[in-house]
């Protein structure tokens, strides 16, 4: 038989404190941030997520934790600024992931797995989306959701 299509769950992190402007890049997620990464639990709490991957920010580890602790998955991190090599280890992969970005690193990596990234995310307002994406032989097939309020 076939091998079942790697599947990827991509979304960019939830909404972030805005810092002052005179100091770090890293800031944490706040409340509505926390609300949406436990609406991701609801989300894909029993949708078989095997590993879960994101970059080395507060922002984008804290919107996947709460999903690794009701798992039991160790976040593994990866550099947002090496995408092909990310894309090229997603399609060796097997199982179910998720992974954690950015507004421009999120639809860069749909595209390179072979996606439709759809729209430009909203870098200030947009924080909903979901990509699913089916990597098999054949092609990649895309779906795009929303969660969270």
């Amino acid at each position: 038989p076939a091998d079942p299509p790697v599947v990827v769950y991509l979304l960019r992190h939830a909404e972030k404190e805005v810092p002052p402007a005179d100091t770090t890049d890293n800031p944490p997620l706040d409340p509505a941030g926390f609300a949406r990464a436990e609406a991701l639990v609801r989300v894909l709490g029993d949708a078989g997520v095997t590993r879960i991957l994101s970059t080395d920010y507060q922002r984008t580890r804290q919107t996947v934790q709460p999903l690794a602790d009701r798992l039991g998955l160790t976040v593994e991190l990866y550099d947002g600024r090496a995408l092909a090599d990310v894309a090229e280890m997603l399609r060796g992969a097997s199982g179910r992931i998720l992974v954690s970005g950015h507004s421009n690193t999120t639809p860069d990596l749909v595209d390179r797995l072979g996606g439709d990234p759809g729209s430009v995310i909203d870098e200030l307002s947009e924080f909903d989306r979901l990509y699913v994406l089916h990597l098999s032989p054949d092609g990649t097939t895309t779906m795009l959701l929303r969660y969270g309020e």
